[in-house]
């Protein structure tokens, strides 16, 4: 039928636009409640500007899913809420740590937002996530430039490359077993140090939850969680030593001991199993996939087979636990 304004008629949400709006809704309440707590007890003017930035987004965002949600005539997720942070707890995490924090919440909404409007058609949805695309890009801008005014950036390895133009000419350039094994190669060494460097800061997410979770097998789970990191980090760095490849290392991972908590268990199981989980398996399988020695490729895939069995762990605790929201599922047609 023609359309005097030549537009598309209107359409409903696919599957795959459903699913991507009720995640960035999940993950904006997380960092909503998350952002709240770093805005009151953040010190450093500039570091709290930057908290504060980034909560103005998480409330913009939030209202506008639930406008989406309501116009499509679905429901809206319950998420998190007031009930899931305590803005007046004590102070946990230093300044430097939340800055931390904060690019953190960047890196994963630079590798979700993407994914996402590749799949979508509708304007509003598309627009959506550009929007969200644009402000990750410019907040990250904003904290590397931060970090490096602060001395306190994690800058990836320098190394000398051999500049010469060569092609591998045998099967000695994929070995990494028994000795005479190849340098490694620039995207080796790219990936290696990105994934020493979130597994130091997930470490520490570890450590400090741990800390703070009030139920028993949580504080186990997240110890437990401690450890398989502190594996990753001593397989992963044995690479580079050898090569005699330094690694920088973070000064100021710095908590205080609290008794009282700033977030629920419920929420920081959350962010575990997702700012932690799915980002860290994204990079593992990137590394994976660009990696040609062959004792790197089993290293990562040891460690990829590790992060199913407790990510499984952690999925089967917040089911438990009655903390797993369930997405969006289809009319059951088979009764």
């Amino acid at each position: 039928m023609y359309n005097p304004k030549n537009k598309p008629p209107s359409i409903g949400l696919t599957a795959t636009e459903v699913s991507s709006l009720w995640s960035s809704y999940l993950k904006s309440s997380m960092e909503l409640r998350i952002l709240e707590y770093f805005y009151v007890s953040s010190e450093n003017h500039e570091i709290k500007q930057v908290t504060e930035k980034m909560l103005n987004h998480s409330k913009k965002n939030i209202n506008e899913l639930k406008e989406i949600f309501i116009k499509e005539n679905l429901s809206v997720p319950l998420g998190f809420t007031d009930e899931d942070v305590r803005v007046e707890a004590p102070k946990v995490f230093s300044d430097t740590f939340i800055l931390y924090f904060c690019f953190d919440l960047t890196n994963l909404s630079l590798n979700t937002y993407p994914m996402a409007i590749s799949d979508c058609t509708k304007n509003d949805v598309r627009d959506h996530f550009q929007v969200n695309i644009e402000f990750a890009l410019t907040i990250q801008n904003e904290i590397v430039n931060l970090m490096l005014l602060l001395g306190v950036y994690l800058r990836p390895p320098q190394v000398q490359i051999d500049s010469n133009v060569e092609f591998a000419d045998n099967l000695f350039y994929l070995n990494g077993f028994f000795g005479g094994s190849r340098p490694v190669n620039a995207p080796e060494i790219a990936n290696l140090s990105r994934i020493i460097h979130r597994a130091q800061f997930s470490k520490m997410i570890f450590v400090t939850f741990s800390q703070l979770a009030k139920e028993k097998e949580l504080k186990k789970h997240f110890s437990k969680g401690r450890d398989g990191i502190q594996k990753v980090l001593d397989s992963l760095q044995e690479v580079l030593e050898k090569e005699n490849i330094p690694i920088s290392a973070s000064g100021d991972y710095k908590i205080s001991n609290v008794e009282m908590s700033p977030f629920s268990d419920k929420l920081m199981l959350f962010f575990v199993n997702t700012c932690l989980g799915i980002f860290c398996f994204a990079m593992i399988s990137q590394a994976t996939t660009s990696s040609l020695r062959t004792d790197i490729v089993s290293k990562l895939e040891e460690i990829a087979e590790d992060m199913k069995k407790y990510y499984g762990k952690s999925l089967l605790l917040a089911i438990k636990e009655k903390w797993l929201e369930q997405p969006p599922q289809a009319v059951d047609r088979k009764v």
